[in-house]
This record gives structure tokens, sequence and C-alpha cells, in this order.
């Protein structure tokens, strides 16, 4: 006869691993895919300061939000029109950055579904115009440019970069 020997009994996992990671080939294909649909206000403020020009961004906000103020540059295209103004103000064959008030609003994804299914490429900027504010960005107002002071909380201080 064999002796069971026991080292006591299975930890439990912490809520961080109580779902286990997925495998690195499954993460990879999953984060890759996130990286195609997303892009957040740094890279977008970084790519119009240099002055890109594959893509244009568009504020799916209402018209007395975007006066309120916008990423300069941007095209007004509230969401609701969408499907009624998109062939007339943008050329299918530039991708789109869309975005809307912040984290807590579904405008930019509802844009940017309805975007997709005409037929454009299309990513979500990450934090809308609420995160392009607090990292200090500059936003054009209907009174002119506007800049507050980058949130401490939000941006990183003493430089440009976070690093990431």
């Amino acid at each position: 006869m064999t002796a069971i020997t026991s080292s006591g009994p299975e930890p439990t996992p912490t809520p961080v691993l109580t779902v286990p990671p997925a495998a690195s080939a499954d993460a990879a294909v999953y984060f890759a895919a996130r990286l195609a649909f997303h892009t957040d206000v740094a890279d977008v403020h970084a790519s119009l300061a240099a002055g890109a020009t594959d893509f244009v961004v568009v504020d799916s906000r209402s018209t007395e939000s975007w006066d309120q103020g916008h990423v300069p540059g941007a095209v007004h295209l509230p969401h609701a029109r969408i499907p009624q103004l998109a062939a007339t103000i943008l050329d299918p064959a530039v991708p789109v950055v869309v975005y809307c008030w912040g984290p807590g609003c579904d405008g930019a994804t509802r844009a940017a579904f309805a975007l997709a299914r005409l037929g454009y490429r299309v990513k979500e900027m990450l934090g809308g115009i609420e995160y392009w504010i607090r990292e200090g960005y500059a936003v054009e107002t209907w009174e002119g440019p506007r800049q507050l002071p980058a949130d401490p909380l939000t941006a990183p201080l003493g430089g440009e970069d976070c690093g990431c």
C-alpha cells in the first residue's frame, strides 16, 4: 500500500488570480486587437503635434458640447448624424479616431460602431475630451483656444511623456 502525503490544503487564490491569466499567445492576440480598436489622448496629441495627416479626429458630441471645447483640428460629427453626414465629411480611405465626453460615456463607442458599419476604419480615443483636458492639452472653443493646467492625478509630472 502507498501512503498518501499532503502538504496541506491548496491555497486559496487571491482575487487577482481567481480567474487565471490567459495563455501568452491568447493574450498577445487579445492585446493586439485591443490596440487596433483604441488609442489614447497622449498618442493622438503627439501625432497631431507632429503634423500627422494619416487620420482624422471626429468629435461625436452635440453642438453645445463641441462649442465648449474640442480637440483642435477635429471634425464635428454628432453620432446621431453619422449615417446622413459621414460620406459628405469623411474620406473613406482615411482612418478615423473618434471621441466623446470621457470614460463614462458610450457616445464614442456608438459613433465608432456607426462609422464601422459604413465601412470606415475607426479607433476610439480612450478618455475622450475629459482626459484630453485633464492631461493639459489645449482645446478650441467658440470663443477661441483654451488650456487648463494638467491634472497631476492623470498627467505625467515634470515631463511631456509618461514613458508608456
